[in-house]
């Protein structure tokens, strides 16, 4: 999933993975009603303090880490992964449904049974033909464009657009009011998995067609919509139809949240710091690199969680466009960027490692290659001139470069438009509003030659929501896109189908890398850095959990909910 976002993963994760998992805190100072232990406690209303927008209220529209966190207060699904401070907080755990899929000998079909009492926020009751619906919104070719998985792996009638266009979906049955089943195209060991993505959101029957869903929600989840404001506010208030005993995942200790958009990074971390009024029941993003001194501050010492992500940040390098159809010019181009310069523009190495590959150190398949090597990973000129002169390009030529409008993109970009130079690559830089920028170069006819983006597996016990969604030519869209560099070669579509379809997950990551490197011979992304989170959420803020990275809403709380 575009970078940032919540991942989800399945048990059974390496050691190795076990090693970068949750960093807890919270909790500052003592009073009578907190007892400064730290434990969060029912009532009072958190707030989030952030920049960007979400993308969509709607789950089948919406892909990214910030609205994923969200959507896990307002929606449920069948599955879900655990809550972030389990045991194993890795496993994917039944949410709606009574229990993990019950799969078929031949591995194409899956049966689930939900928990009696759920209900939406209305009071109706949750259906099998509900959860049904709401998965089948997801191939509607306009509200569709999220999460691609289900679309991927449930085996649809050729040319079905979804429940307004074609009708109901035949390849998911709802024999009685309590049991749905899915049959899919290909056996997937990992289809628990795919069911805890937000395009598999139960909705109404009947509801949520066009524009219905972008401002108004029907919630499954703890908490409902109280209002929303585009660009500015979003309170959430407690769905007085959830019901606790059937939702083990989620604690939903506050009363409320208030999400405050627009807010800029740098008075985030200020208002964080100052921690006056309503501020210290406040969380926020990753703290902006020019804060991270003043956290070395005692005073910060019990409230700052570094935690190491799942996400690597790349450039994609579209091999539709002009010169970049050449796997000699994006090569050169691998060897040209320099990594170093990019990392100093992260934020340095309190904020990231340089990356040679596409998988991540965290995922489980990770392999160890460096195909494009430099010194110091400053790039070289040398071996990029000569692959340029060698495909024609010696005179150089112009790329222009998609771009976030935050302050760390754009310096990651000028970064790489300083390196390229250097081998006569003029990059112009086309910078889009936070809010809109992977819809827009998910778009195939908007995207231009390059972008600076990242992607996150959406389970991390396997690499089979980070290869596939980046380059399988198969899954292509005119929205919705992830396929950036629109690669689509019949070896890597074969291994893809391949690799999936093993049973032994083991082996299947052993595979996974390989298959990674024969990606990167290909160069159709340059892989930059992964980057660690850094956050110094409200001292009353308590029971923060961050594993991969992100802050799981669903589980914190306050300390002293009459503070603030």
């Amino acid at each position: 999933m575009p970078q940032p976002r919540t991942p989800a993963v399945l048990a059974g994760l390496m050691a190795t993975m076990l090693a970068v998992q949750a960093c807890s805190g919270g909790g500052g100072s003592s009073d009578s009603s907190g007892n400064g232990d730290g434990t969060p406690r029912k009532g009072g209303t958190v707030q989030v303090l952030q920049a960007a927008d979400f993308s969509y209220l709607d789950p089948a529209r919406g892909f990214d880490g910030g609205v994923n966190a969200f959507y896990r207060l307002v929606y449920r699904t069948l599955i879900t992964k655990a809550p972030s401070n389990a045991a194993d907080p890795n496993a994917m755990v039944p949410d709606l449904a009574q229990g993990l899929g019950e799969v078929s000998a031949d591995g194409l079909t899956w049966t689930y049974k939900l928990k009696p009492g759920v209900k939406f926020d209305n009071g109706a009751p949750i259906t099998s033909k509900d959860v049904k619906f709401g998965i089948s919104r997801g191939w509607d070719p306009e509200i569709g464009i999220g999460a691609p998985y289900l679309k991927q792996f449930v085996a649809a009638p050729e040319g079905y657009q979804g429940p307004y266009r074609s009708g109901e979906l035949p390849t998911i049955a709802t024999p009685d009011d309590q049991t749905i089943v899915f049959t899919l195209k290909a056996p997937f060991p990992e289809f628990d998995a795919v069911l805890s993505m937000p395009s598999a959101v139960p909705f109404p029957v009947g509801t949520g067609g066009g524009s219905e869903f972008i401002n108004d929600i029907v919630a499954s989840g703890p908490y409902d919509l109280a209002s929303f404001t585009p660009g500015s506010t979003i309170a959430l208030k407690r769905n007085p139809n959830w019901d606790a005993s059937t939702d083990p995942v989620r604690t939903a200790l506050p009363d409320g949240w208030t999400f405050t958009i627009g807010v800029e990074g740098a008075t985030i971390d200020e208002r964080l710091i100052a921690g006056q009024g309503a501020d210290v029941n406040a969380i926020a993003g990753t703290v902006q690199t020019a804060t991270i001194a003043r956290l070395q501050d005692p005073r910060f010492k019990d409230r700052v969680l570094k935690a190491p992500s799942t996400c690597t940040t790349y450039m994609s390098l579209n091999s539709t466009k002009g010169p970049l159809g050449d796997v000699r010019v994006r090569q050169a181009i691998n060897y040209a960027v320099d990594k170093s310069s990019v990392l100093n523009a992260t934020g340095g190495n309190q904020f990231a490692t340089v990356a040679t590959t596409i998988i991540p150190t965290s995922v489980a398949g990770y392999a160890e290659y460096n195909l494009y090597p430099s010194p110091d990973n400053t790039g070289d000129v040398a071996k990029a001139t000569a692959l340029l002169t060698e495909a024609g390009q010696a005179g150089g030529f112009t790329l222009t470069l998609d771009v976030r409008s935050n302050a760390v993109a754009q310096r990651q970009a000028e970064a790489i438009q300083q390196a390229l130079q250097r081998v006569k690559i003029d990059v112009k830089l086309n910078v889009i509003d936070v809010s809109t920028y992977y819809e827009t170069i998910g778009t195939p006819s908007q995207q231009h030659d390059a972008a600076i983006t990242g992607w996150c597996p959406d389970w991390s016990s396997s690499a089979s929501t980070f290869l596939p969604p980046l380059f399988d030519g198969r899954v292509i869209t005119e929205k919705g896109n992830q396929n950036l560099a629109q690669i689509n070669d019949p070896a890597v579509n074969a291994d893809i189908d391949r690799i999936r379809a093993l049973t032994d997950l083991d082996a299947a990551n052993t595979e996974w890398g390989a298959l990674d490197k024969k990606i990167m011979e290909l160069a159709p992304i340059v892989p930059l850095n992964v980057e660690n989170r850094i956050f110094l959420p409200g001292e009353n803020v308590a029971g923060i959990v961050a594993p991969q990275g992100e802050i799981d809403y669903a589980i914190l709380g306050l300390e002293d909910p009459s503070k603030g």
